[in-house]
């Protein structure tokens, strides 16, 4: 597809090396947004996204979302690859684990289950269990590969991989308004720069543009926690609120439905067309675009790509009027590399008769 995000290997070894070090900052307990921090569970570098073959050649991608600090792991299967690389949009699989000594068995979900259960056990990352498409494979990952069997015996291989939107690091144009590119805070009110990383915390409090926009193209990275004890809207909610007032959720949602509260939505009001959340401390962007409807002034249409697909299409909504949040609510996100460019609209003038 035409926004594919590209894909790099992960080395369990080499993950120290993905990103610089945070300095010290507002902490809390169960919660880590540091990939390098020592104290990290081990279980975060088994989930994640992994790619991969059925013996015979069709292509397959799993998410593995940690469910505990102590191990417990649920993989979503998709039959033709990653969402937004190749799956079909419509089947999953799904599969419960736990990692002990640096190895995950993994056995068919199965039992009463409930969407995004505090007990692993019960915990379902489909609203409907079992999903559609849902059989009983086997597997397990050790040393990030994922090996397992299909319910016909076919075997397969995935191997663990981190994916990186197509537009992260995207540079402003000339005529761009540079709301924060990690030499300062000017334009906002709130946050903490950290100068090393030149990163933009929000340290569980709102923060909130100086200037007011009406329609433009804005491009924001973010990076949601790592909390795998909670669920739902405690696994570090956040939001991007436009300059209309509509929030795009942020949220760690990885794996699951991307209904209109988890990450992409537009809160409150509209479903994710497809789930584009990457797993917790990948940095993920957002390319919002909300433009003014010629015929009636006081109306626009949002469209938003989350890692560079499209999840929302020109959706009606109403003109910009004032500035953007980076929400707080209590969660510890980062921000990087925001900038707008804005459109005119004024209306054209009129040649004289």
């Amino acid at each position: 597809m035409a926004h594919t995000l590209r894909t790099l290997p992960l080395l369990a070894g080499t993950l120290a090396c993905l990103v610089a070090p945070l300095a010290a900052q507002v902490t809390q307990k169960g919660v880590w947004i540091d990939p390098q921090d020592q104290s990290i569970p081990e279980v975060f570098l088994v989930q994640g996204e992994y790619v991969g073959q059925v013996d015979g050649g069709d292509q397959v991608g799993a998410q593995v979302i940690a469910l505990d600090e102590e191990g417990a792991v649920q993989a979503v299967v998709y039959p033709g690859g990653l969402p937004g690389a190749g799956w079909d949009e419509k089947h999953k699989i799904l599969l419960d684990g736990k990692l002990v000594d640096g190895h995950v068995e993994l056995q068919p979900a199965a039992g009463d289950r409930k969407y995004m259960d505090g007990n692993p056990q019960r915990f379902s990352a489909t609203k409907q269990f079992p999903p559609e498409g849902h059989t009983s494979w086997s597997g397990a990952i050790s040393n990030g590969v994922f090996r397992g069997q299909t319910d016909r015996g076919t075997t397969f291989v995935m191997k663990h991989t981190v994916r990186k939107s197509p537009t992260l690091g995207a540079k402003p144009p000339e005529n761009a308004v540079v709301l924060f590119d990690g030499t300062d805070l000017d334009r906002w009110n709130g946050g903490r720069l950290d100068e090393a990383t030149q990163i933009l915390h929000t340290d569980a409090k709102d923060v909130k543009s100086k200037d007011k926009f009406k329609s433009y193209t804005v491009h924001l990275e973010f990076r949601t926690p790592f909390r795998p004890k909670a669920r739902s809207q405690r696994r570090g909610n956040s939001g991007f609120y436009q300059a209309n007032g509509q929030e795009v959720q942020v949220l760690d949602s990885f794996g699951l439905e991307g209904v209109k509260n988890e990450c992409g939505g537009l809160y409150g009001r509209a479903d994710c067309r497809i789930n584009m959340c990457l797993p917790p401390l990948v940095w993920q962007t957002y390319d919002v675009e909300l433009v003014a409807n010629e015929a009636d002034p006081k109306s626009a249409t949002l469209t938003v790509r989350h890692n560079g697909v499209i999840i929302h299409d020109k959706y009606k909504t109403k003109l910009g009027s004032r500035g953007f949040t980076l929400q707080g609510h209590g969660n510890l996100l980062q921000y990087r590399n925001i900038w707008l460019v804005e459109h005119d609209t004024e209306p054209e003038p009129q040649a004289a008769e």
